[in-house]
């Protein structure tokens, strides 16, 4: 969904750079938000946004070892461990949006039943294969509802922890059958749809925080980039790519 007046052009590397220059770390699921808004804050702004994804946990870590950035859009639990860690003040800290986790299947493919935790377990065994970020945000959830359901040793032999790839590609390329991670993730994905989320009773939610850097050299333009993501008008944006604002 465009915002009115949307523009194009986020800055290329070894293009030339305009005076003020924006460097964004992402989490993979606020991905689809970000490259959706972007180019409208830039026309907006006169600012070129940088913008680098990843897993939260990854981005985590490349701060922690010094990575220069701006401004960084992370799970909350991880922002928490960098405010303990100095690394963030807590009060630079914005809530964006929150997210559950969804079920990516192939195009066209056989939905599985997510109507309760029940059908949920069944689906899980009659899987072929299943495959989850190792480094993402769903894994520790999926893995608590599979040691819920006391399934692990029927689930181990056919789960595929991924790194490199995200939930939504390994299905797309045959590598998994089911594949989890955040609904954000899956939406945007042209090979693939959104089966369904997980069942209310055993969903866990996720919020998404934007941390400014304490080291930026354009705090003002960082902060209006954080504004901008939490306006109203940027809800109905976060809303279509799967995300609940605040």
């Amino acid at each position: 969904m465009a915002l009115p007046g949307i523009g194009f052009g986020l800055a290329r590397i070894g293009g030339a750079l305009p005076p003020d220059e924006l460097t964004v770390l992402s989490s993979n699921a606020t991905k689809a938000v970000l490259d959706e808004l972007a180019p409208s804050f830039e026309k907006s702004a006169d600012v070129r946004l940088v913008l680098r994804f990843a897993p939260s946990a990854e981005l985590k870590a490349r701060i922690q070892e010094g990575e220069a950035f701006d401004v960084a859009f992370l799970a909350s639990p991880l922002v928490d461990e960098l405010v303990a860690a100095g690394k963030v003040d807590s009060s630079a800290r914005s809530r964006i949006a929150r997210v559950g986790v969804g079920v990516a299947i192939l195009k066209g493919a056989r939905r599985p039943d997510l109507s309760s935790p029940d059908a949920f377990r069944r689906a899980l065994l009659e899987a072929r294969t299943i495959a989850y970020v190792g480094q993402g945000v769903t894994a520790d959830i999926l893995r608590n509802v599979i040691e819920r359901f006391g399934i692990e040793g029927e689930m181990g032999p056919k789960t595929k922890v991924l790194s490199g790839v995200t939930a939504a590609e390994a299905v797309a390329s045959g590598e998994a059958e089911l594949g989890f991670t955040q609904v954000s993730e899956i939406l945007p994905h042209p090979e693939v749809e959104l089966a369904g989320t997980l069942p209310a009773e055993v969903q866990v939610y996720t919020t998404f925080e934007a941390i400014l850097s304490p080291s930026s050299r354009r705090p003002d333009a960082a902060r209006r980039l954080i504004d901008f993501l939490t306006a109203p008008a940027a809800a109905p944006v976060l809303r279509a790519k799967g995300m609940e604002p605040g």
